[in-house]
């Protein structure tokens, strides 16, 4: 008995030993339960790409990946990454030092409010921009918000060959990664607070692709949206969120925060081993799955709480500013009087509104001339007539109607999450369902279910069965946004960008296409298996990964090919940037990409990416803990 105590207890001294190696790579613990058919592993150090092993005696990463998911050139691109967020800290950090001090009068006129005048609105943003761009903000210190999310890519992802590969981004642990793309923060504060309309039958609002940042408690989605990656054990992995209050007690911009949110707001006296505690990665063995591992007063933890709550207020003020939501595309100087769009342009957006009825989510604050009940059932859409109206000039819109859909995407294989089904070197299992696992994005959220959120509204739940596959519909703006020099399309010079929610599509034709041709070019098979004589992503199209709740105004929407340029090139215009630079674009260090379609014959936007499809593995069922949950998916998805 006392032998199987001593080695209980060195196990777990183990898992905290490794917790302080975590800032570059731990050990990966690799075996084979759970692993797919033929994915099984003969040594912990397969499928590292090539530069990645380590020295003798050094940790490996975990990689329980099959080869060709992970990159060959993750290490540096994560290095490349870290070294552009340095720059943009420091110009943030100069900023701040140069800003006066804000008046605070002594006597307010009137019943006016506590205010910051004179540089308050700036000190506030460029708060959120330092935390948005402290790597200091994980446990391995390795990692910052915009590890995921660079201005120069549209606030999405800035590592090509993750966009190409393995889809989600890798956290704070070497390499853990989550299960979705990198959401665009561009425009997403003006998302409300997500409420069910009972009149329509449909949700609107909240953040993340799932809409699980509701804004229940700040009555604000993007602040909550904020508050998750840090706690996220895919992300940033932080084990407690008292973590973030006790690195910006240490922050070189700490003053900037007291100066905002007063003297002691960062008062709170943590226990001795709270830097422990916080080098150790979220979901840990050690804790036993105790999520607040700090153990601090009730008048701490309150404290606590309200700089998290700060921290996620702050990051919204400045994803609000001109610095990420800028208005300064083309599309915007057109309204305006100061751009005229090309023949191309003026006709992709005729089609935007008209026959492609990209606007009936992607709202324009114009009408669309779709003819109603076409674009399905071999349908195709057509268009009425021309809406002559004006746009309405109060309020550039926003292209999205803060809705959500399911567009019915194919399951894609090469989204790392299906492959974590062994531990970690802390004991921690991503997914322990491998292929198992469906993503049902706001059903799961609604059911409070694996991989999402909790529900904090009871009388949601309900309504699960009638969201399960829907995703929220982002803007369309800066969804063509690239480092200066590159486009999103091959040949290129390109910069590989994912787009939907998990990372299927890789070009803007690609994503046009789809909605024309997805139910006129639809085969009964998985992602990597289209028929002989067929052109995935050309030709064929996969079957939805959820067929529930499909979006039926797209389609077969009897787009020409020229006509799907014409939209790819209106939705050029939505790029931000045209009128006035856009912030930090600059900062991109890396190369954009170059094929030549002499050689390659995917080097054109219609087959990019098609070089890197892997074949869909034999799916399981979709496991119980997932689509047994009540109230269970109608029809069942298999």
């Amino acid at each position: 008995m006392y032998r199987r105590a001593v080695i209980a207890f060195l196990r777990v001294s183990a898992v905290v030993v490794l917790a302080f190696m975590v800032g570059s790579d731990p050990v990966g613990a690799q075996n084979n339960q759970n692993v797919p058919p033929g994915q099984e592993k003969k040594d912990q150090n397969q499928n590292i790409p090539p530069g990645q092993l380590k020295k003798i005696g050094t940790p490996t990463p975990y990689n329980p990946y099959p080869p060709g998911i992970l990159p060959d050139d993750l290490v540096s691109e994560i290095d490349r990454v870290l070294r552009e967020i340095a720059v943009i800290e420091q110009r943030a950090i100069q900023r701040w030092r140069s800003l006066p001090p804000p008046t605070r009068p002594a006597v307010r006129p009137g019943p006016n409010p506590p205010v910051l005048q004179g540089t308050g609105t700036e000190l506030t943003e460029t708060l959120g921009e330092l935390m948005l761009f402290d790597k200091n903000m994980s446990p391995g210190r390795n990692q910052a918000c915009t590890s995921c999310h660079m201005p120069y890519a549209g606030w999405s992802g800035p590592i090509p060959s993750v966009n190409l590969t393995m889809i989600a981004y890798p956290g704070t642990v070497h390499f853990r990664a989550g299960k979705r793309t990198a959401q665009r923060h561009t425009y997403a504060p003006f998302f409300p607070v997500l409420q069910y309309n009972a009149v329509q039958g449909l949700f609107f609002g909240g953040n993340f692709w799932d809409s699980r940042a509701t804004g229940y408690k700040l009555r604000n989605p993007d602040a909550e949206q904020a508050q998750g990656p840090p706690v996220d054990t895919q992300e940033m992995g932080f084990p407690d969120t008292a973590c973030v209050a006790f690195r910006l007690q240490e922050a070189v911009y700490r003053p900037l925060f007291e100066q905002l949110y007063g003297e002691g707001s960062l008062g709170i006296k943590f226990p001795h081993d709270t830097e422990k505690i916080c080098a150790t990665p979220g979901g840990a063995a050690v804790f036993g799955g105790d999520i607040e591992p700090i153990k601090l007063s009730p008048e701490d933890r309150t404290k606590a709480n309200t700089v998290y709550d700060r921290w996620g207020q702050s990051i919204d003020a400045y994803e609000q500013s001109v610095q990420v939501s800028a208005f300064t595309s083309k599309f915007d100087a057109m309204l305006a009087g100061n751009y005229t769009f090309t023949a191309d342009e003026m006709a992709g957006y005729l089609l935007f509104r008209g026959q492609a009825a990209c606007n009936t989510c992607h709202v324009d604050g114009r009408g669309s001339t779709q003819t109603p009940g076409t674009g399905f059932d071999k349908v195709p859409a057509t268009t009425t007539g021309t809406d002559t109206s004006n746009t309405a000039t109060a309020n550039p819109p926003l292209f999205t109607c803060f809705g959500s859909a399911n567009e019915g995407l194919p399951l894609n294989p090469r989204v790392a999450f299906y492959y974590q089904t062994t531990p970690d070197a802390f004991g921690f299992v991503g997914n322990p369902f491998g292929f198992g696992y469906r993503d049902l994005g706001m059903g799961t959220f609604l059911r409070s279910g694996f991989g999402s959120g909790p529900n904090p509204n009871r009388t949601w739940i309900q309504f699960a069965p009638l969201v399960d596959g829907q995703f929220q519909v982002a803007t369309v703006r800066n969804v063509a946004m690239a480092p200066p020099g590159c486009t999103t399309e091959a040949p290129g010079p390109f910069f590989q960008k994912e787009f939907f929610h998990n990372g299927y599509i890789k070009s803007l034709k690609q994503l046009v296409h789809f909605y024309n041709t997805r139910d006129l070019l639809s085969f009964p098979v998985t992602s990597g298996h289209c028929p002989p004589g067929t052109t995935e992503k050309v030709d064929c199209w996969p079957m939805p990964e959820v067929t529930n709740n499909l979006d039926m105004t797209t389609g077969n929407l009897a787009l020409t090919d020229m006509q799907e340029n014409q939209i790819v090139a209106f939705l050029q215009t939505l790029t931000d940037g045209f009128t006035t630079p856009y912030p930090n674009s600059d900062t991109f260090t890396g190369s954009c990409m170059t094929c030549n379609p002499a050689t390659d014959p995917n080097c054109s936007p219609s087959r990019q990416g098609n070089g890197t499809l892997i074949p869909t593995p034999p799916l399981p069922p979709c496991a119980p803990e997932i689509c047994g949950v009540a109230p269970v998916p109608n029809p069942p998805i298999l």
